[in-house]
């Protein structure tokens, strides 16, 4: 399966989704790619759209070995076993953990260009991103919108490697991947444009959405006063 592109993708997947529509559930991209797939599912669903912040935990000194993630409000995942791997000492995992969490702070404030966090408590989280290599990234934003209240978790990609979505495994309730291609060979090789999406790509969508949701709520609200 080829997609024309990140939005093309975002439209058919949210046919797959089309049971979630004006559920509730809070659609959640994966900056940078995955916010144009994203931002199509949640038009279709007529869903709230925010971005999934996070960054990887470098271990310091040890270029390329990862301990985990880090987003926002604190929530972090820490892969104990590359903890133990690294030897990395609990003063190092700590100033790992600060250094990423004010990088987190910073991307946020950047992509959400001071719009507020969509809270997740007790509602269902869809995180969407444009595909999946080996499920690190999809699976540790699944276990943050989790740690962040997400009552429940939907990862949601066009493309993915059936390692990924094997490795995904229970940091998500449900598994939405519309291709596994087998040999897999990589997320670019199966959109026509692969044109980079950029912070301000981002910010775009995520106003557009805002407006869109505002826009419903003003006339749910004038229904309600006007007694229909």
């Amino acid at each position: 399966m080829i997609f024309a592109d990140r939005a093309a993708a975002g439209r058919v997947l949210a046919r797959r989704l089309i049971a979630s529509k004006g559920s509730g559930a809070v659609v959640l991209g994966v900056p940078r790619a995955g916010v144009p797939v994203a931002f199509e599912v949640a038009e279709t669903l007529e869903l709230p759209l925010d971005v999934i912040v996070m960054c990887g935990l470098a271990a310091p000194g040890r270029p390329g070995l990862t301990l985990g993630a880090v987003g926002e409000d604190g929530a972090s995942v820490v892969d104990e076993d590359a903890v133990r791997a690294g030897r990395v000492s609990a003063d190092e995992l700590a100033e790992a953990c600060r250094k990423a969490g004010a990088e987190v702070v910073r991307r946020a404030r950047t992509l959400r260009d001071g719009w507020d966090r969509a809270m997740l408590s007790d509602r269902t989280a869809i995180v969407v991103d444009d595909g999946t290599v080996t499920g690190a990234t999809a699976g540790a934003a699944c276990r943050i919108a989790r740690k962040l209240g997400a009552r429940r978790v939907v990862l949601a990609v066009p493309v993915g490697s059936r390692e990924a979505v094997a490795a995904v495994g229970g940091a998500a309730d449900e598994i939405v991947c519309l291709a596994r291609p087998h040999p897999f060979l990589g997320v670019g090789r199966y959109y026509g444009d692969v044109a980079p999406t950029t912070d301000v790509d981002v910010v775009r969508l995520l106003i557009r959405a805002g407006r869109r949701c505002r826009a419903v709520g003003s006339a749910s609200r004038a229904a309600l006063a006007s007694g229909q």
